[in-house]
């Protein structure tokens, strides 16, 4: 990740230099930190019923899978939003940070970022489903691996070719290209929300029928047994 940020530094075009960096990156950080805080409070809130057995009581309850999820969304969104606003805060008081900046366009990067991140979550929980809290580091370790190729901190005409095309079917790197354009004075991203928030449909439909397969899987072969005993 620092190399793309220091060839996007020393390639860095006219329009870019616009930008105040320090706010900039700052700004940047708060957002991805969003997406992960949305994505580890689906992920880490399954694992705590896992960690003190009770996600068998889970699944033998009244409730359906999709009140189940409601439940941990409904939870993401409360966590992530006191964070998300209570970092803002401190960076206008310290750095004069001002999320106004965006306009408009703050709704729906907001709201595409927490689409993202209860995809991700969805199919990461029905990953742990499938071959148990064996492999729970992936409820922390994932975004990690979307942050080089989600341009968080440069363009993404900075990656390689090859990346880029791999790049470009990740909602978050369309989040925040568009966010840069913004701040940059571009022009509006409306084709940037419009191609995030389908990826994001598709995602999300995909998350929910993969989580749907792997209980299904855990259920016929006994899986979810192992809950009680790892």
């Amino acid at each position: 990740m620092w190399g793309f940020i220091t060839v996007w530094l020393q390639q860095i075009s006219a329009p870019d230099l616009k930008l105040n960096f320090v706010l900039f990156f700052l700004g940047a950080l708060i957002f991805w930190d969003l997406f992960t805080r949305v994505q580890q409070t689906v992920t880490v809130s399954f694992l705590e019923d896992v960690w003190t057995r009770n996600i068998m009581n889970i699944f033998i309850a009244p409730i359906t899978i999709r009140e189940f999820f409601l439940g941990l969304i409904l939870l993401s969104i409360a966590q992530s939003l006191v964070a998300f606003f209570f970092a803002f805060f401190l960076a206008y008081l310290l750095y004069g940070l001002n999320i106004a900046a965006l306009g408009f366009y703050l709704l729906p990067f907001i709201f595409n970022i927490f689409f993202f991140g209860w995809a991700l979550g969805i199919f990461i929980v029905g990953l742990l489903v499938r071959f148990g809290p064996s492999i729970d580091i992936f409820a922390w370790s994932v975004p990690v691996l979307f942050q080089p190729l989600s341009a968080v901190f440069y363009p993404l005409d900075v990656l390689p070719a090859f990346l880029q095309k791999i790049a470009f079917f990740l909602p978050t790197a369309h989040l925040f290209e568009g966010m840069r354009g913004v701040l940059a004075g571009h022009a509006p991203p409306f084709n940037e929300i419009i191609l995030t928030t389908a990826l994001n449909f598709v995602y999300f439909a995909i998350a929910v029928l993969f989580f749907a397969w792997m209980l299904r899987v855990a259920r016929r072969r006994g899986i979810l047994s192992r809950f009680t005993t790892d």
